[in-house]
């Protein structure tokens, strides 16, 4: 993110910790050594923090580790660097967001960087009380559902697919465009009656002015594309847009999402998801029940293509498809699921921590 993104971010999480009761410190100072050393748990939280340790530690590393949970959350291959993460092995556990992402960064540190990982626990995310309270008010997602449509210029009948997710090419925006594209030619090659089919990119930079934004954007053009295809600028606040929306794709590349947070979001208002068969969105997505997975890379374009027509000429498949996407989330991806989990992790990581500390 750019700094205003993580300013903005920021802001929004320090608020949030001091309304619960939370004390928020600087991320330097010694004020925030002494409070690490007493400490009996110590959460580092992504990748990166890593060089936390160094730079703010210093000579007090070796004394906090063994109380250290580490909380990963990237699988791309520039966070496998020693400079990040060769503290690894000696902290008291990590926890990672999804089995697929644990397995990889296993392996990668192993064969990569010849390291070992700690004891690790997978913890799957939830999603917050105020956004189900949302997606569970019917009143409050036809307001948004027509308010943000009616900006984009789409029709209350209209079939909309839209993907949520700052613009890269690893989030596959280009190849989801393809797909839309494709899938157009499909529906009028075999003459199907069905509603008019838009595109939603959220997550778009235009100030930015990168190469890949203009990529998508000339593609939308040269292929006539414009009334179908909508671009939004980048938001910390998604709700409005999965209450106006059909159909979420969740079109990350390579390894894919390391969990994956939209698509949970997705499913609690009752959207199927048609994402990539890679990463977590495999440990969320129940293939053929709450959605329909594709490859990654160009393979899936055809495969997505399909599966868009196929949820736009089957509608109780759709409909059904959101309903027990739903249901999934009540039962496993709610709040207090996650805090379930996460309670169990730091009771085990601080009897860990613990016997060292008394040994």
């Amino acid at each position: 993110m750019k700094s205003s993104d993580t300013d903005a971010t920021t802001y929004s999480l320090g608020h949030k910790m001091l309304d619960r009761g939370v004390q928020v410190l600087s991320e330097n100072g010694q004020e925030v050594v002494n409070t690490a050393l007493k400490a009996d748990l110590v959460v580092l939280n992504t990748a990166v923090s890593g060089k936390w340790l160094d730079v703010v530690l210093r000579e007090n590393v070796p004394s906090v580790l063994p109380k250290v949970l580490w909380w990963i959350h990237e699988m791309r291959g520039h966070y496998f660097k020693l400079d990040y993460v060769k503290h690894l092995p000696l902290v008291a556990g990590s926890m990672i967001d999804s089995h697929v992402t644990a397995g990889y960064w296993e392996n990668r540190t192993r064969e990569r960087l010849g390291i070992k990982m700690p004891e690790t626990f997978v913890v799957h995310l939830g999603n917050s009380k105020e956004l189900m309270e949302v997606a569970e008010d019917g009143i409050a997602k036809k307001v948004l559902r027509e308010h943000v449509r009616e900006s984009l210029g789409v029709r209350r009948e209209d079939l909309v697919f839209a993907i949520i997710n700052s613009v890269s090419r690893g989030k596959g925006q280009d190849l989801f465009l393809r797909s839309f594209y494709e899938s157009l030619r499909m529906i009028q090659e075999k003459k199907l009656q069905l509603p008019r089919m838009h595109a939603v990119i959220v997550g778009s930079d235009m100030t930015a002015h990168t190469k890949f934004e203009r990529e998508l954007r000339n593609f939308v053009a040269m292929k006539k594309i414009q009334d179908r295809v909508h671009f939004v600028d980048k938001t910390l606040t998604v709700a409005p847009y999965l209450a106006a929306i059909d159909v979420l794709v969740q079109n990350s590349q390579a390894r894919g999402e390391c969990f994956g947070r939209i698509t949970i979001e997705a499913m609690a208002f009752q959207l199927p998801v048609l994402g990539t068969a890679a990463g977590g969105t495999t440990e969320i997505v129940v293939n053929g029940t709450t959605g329909l997975l594709h490859p990654t890379g160009k393979e899936g374009i055809t495969p997505l293509a399909k599966n868009m027509v196929k949820l736009a000429t089957h509608v109780e498949r759709r409909l059904t498809m959101g309903k027990r996407g739903y249901e999934r989330v009540k039962e496993r991806f709610l709040e207090h699921h996650m805090a379930i989990r996460i309670a169990a992790v730091l009771k085990e990581v601080l009897r860990k921590s613990k016997s060292h500390s008394d040994s």
